[in-house]
């Protein structure tokens, strides 16, 4: 199939734009809401950026039909802009120690802008500490997905026609993973 877009010049710049935004975690003045809060006895263990892709397919629902989340791809980055893991279908995180995660939806909340994909806070679901090693992050409980930029799925061009396509829409996000 073919792809149902094509990135203008402008498109093009502001992706780049994007992804360059989370090379690294920063401070933001977006007030995060309490829904979204980890359990009191929740720490941080880890805050990481998120640069890459979320991928979607035109598929049939009833009434017509839609873009749907396949998966995430991005690589994430700690705040000295170093790799240290990958994010994926799952939804999962991998990272260079040998530790991987998975988690579920716990809650939910748009993001202070329309085009930006929904903040989260996952439950995490099953750890591997990888090649004998305990990994370097304890216990991880909880994962954040916060200050996104990007990622949404397109407002149009779902139809009998486009059915099968798929498109990827470059996003940035922060991670904030949680143990105890």
């Amino acid at each position: 199939m073919k792809p149902i877009h094509r990135f203008s010049p402008i498109l093009a710049a502001t992706a780049v734009a994007l992804c360059a935004a989370a090379a690294a975690p920063a401070a933001r003045a977006v007030p995060i809401q309490t829904t979204l809060s980890p359990a009191a006895h929740e720490s941080p263990r880890l805050h990481v950026g998120a640069r890459g892709v979320q991928v979607y397919q035109c598929r049939a629902r009833p009434g017509g039909h839609a873009w749907t989340l396949v998966a995430p791809e991005a690589d994430l980055f700690d705040s000295d802009g170093r790799l240290v893991g990958s994010h994926g279908a799952g939804p999962s995180w991998r990272f260079v120690d040998g530790r991987r995660v998975t988690a579920r939806l716990k809650a939910r909340a748009d993001a202070p802008r329309p085009d930006d994909i929904p903040w989260l806070l996952l439950e995490t679901r099953t750890q591997w500490p990888g090649e004998g090693r305990t990994g370097t992050h304890g216990r991880l409980t909880s994962i954040q997905r916060i200050h996104t930029r990007g990622g949404a799925a397109p407002a149009a061009g779902c139809d009998t026609a486009t059915a099968g396509s798929t498109v990827r829409v470059p996003y940035t996000a922060e991670y904030v993973l949680y143990g105890h």
